[in-house]
């Protein structure tokens, strides 16, 4: 068996979806599928329950799975080893983060930081934030970058930046004039909210209830890209950051109006596995993280 074929299995295992894991190993469904099959062909066990869905691993899949996991581990601990070596910063820097991280913003931490260390590569996947949690827990990605970052027994978060938060509206709307809103402006307004199952919502929620703001929540999504779609369209109004409506604000389609609560932010964090030793590109994409800000 090879690397390839480890790493297959293996991202298999962790999407529990064979057209998830050949999407991330850059082959197709067919391919994948058949190697799963040519692997239980050769060891006579199943590994995968396909009566399941998503797919769930037999005791013998989680065997096979957890040994791939080792073997792909010792092979990075092997590379930086080599790297170090060789005293260069090579290798591939894995990446999982929340869509309002920013395409742009990203593109510019990418162009840094292939300046700096053109011998080695980033790639970023932009995921839900309960999925680069699971991607940095079961290290398809190197790092990690939520809002309301949490540690736990196995996840390490690093504080990264705090963003202020501000009242999105339409242009036509009467705050858009403003130079600053307080809570109780917010009373009676249509509102445009995030999935009650998100950190920002809850935190959002309590800010208004303590404030005593009694907003009409109109509609909610899972994302702030449609959030600022649906407000450019007149849906209502709400508290985004600020610096993720840059883009809308300079096309004249969002008013980003100052809200006056000083402790209301969104913090973002760098997520990574708990010991996990990064290879030279790792470290230093983290080193640009951290020394930048989020600026």
């Amino acid at each position: 068996m090879t690397l390839w074929e480890l790493r297959l299995f293996k991202e298999i295992g962790c999407a529990k979806s064979m057209s998830k894991g050949a999407v991330h190993c850059e082959v197709s469904q067919s391919a994948a599928s058949q190697h799963v099959r040519e692997v239980e062909r050769r060891m006579g066990v199943a590994l995968f329950d396909r009566g399941r869905r998503p797919l769930e691993l037999t005791p013998a899949g989680r065997l096979y799975y957890e040994f791939c996991r080792e073997v792909l581990r010792r092979q990075e601990e092997f590379a930086r080893a080599l790297e170090d070596l060789k005293g260069g910063v090579e290798g591939t820097v894995r990446v999982a983060s929340i869509y309002s991280i920013g395409l742009s913003e990203m593109s510019r931490l990418q162009e840094s930081f292939g300046a700096r260390h053109p011998a080695a590569h980033l790639h970023v996947e932009y995921q839900r934030p309960d999925q680069v949690y699971d991607s940095v827990r079961d290290e398809t990605a190197d790092l990690g970058l939520v809002s309301y970052p949490a540690a736990s027994r196995d996840i390490a978060a690093i504080p990264w930046r705090r963003e202020e938060m501000q009242v999105a509206v339409p242009p036509a709307h009467p705050f858009a004039v403003k130079a600053e809103v307080w809570p109780g402006d917010l009373n009676g307004q249509d509102f445009i909210g995030f999935d009650e199952d998100l950190s920002i919502r809850r935190e959002l929620d309590k800010f208004l209830r303590t404030n005593g703001a009694g907003v009409n929540m109109a509609m909610h999504f899972d994302n702030i890209q449609t959030i600022k779609e649906a407000v450019a369209l007149g849906s209502g109004i709400s508290i985004l950051p600020a610096r993720t409506m840059q883009a809308e604000i300079a096309q004249g389609r969002l008013v980003a109006v100052k809200l006056h609560a000083p402790d209301l932010y969104r913090p973002v964090g760098v997520l990574h596995r708990r010991r996990k030793k990064f290879n030279a590109a790792t470290q230093s994409f983290l080193d640009l993280l951290l020394a930048a800000e989020g600026s």
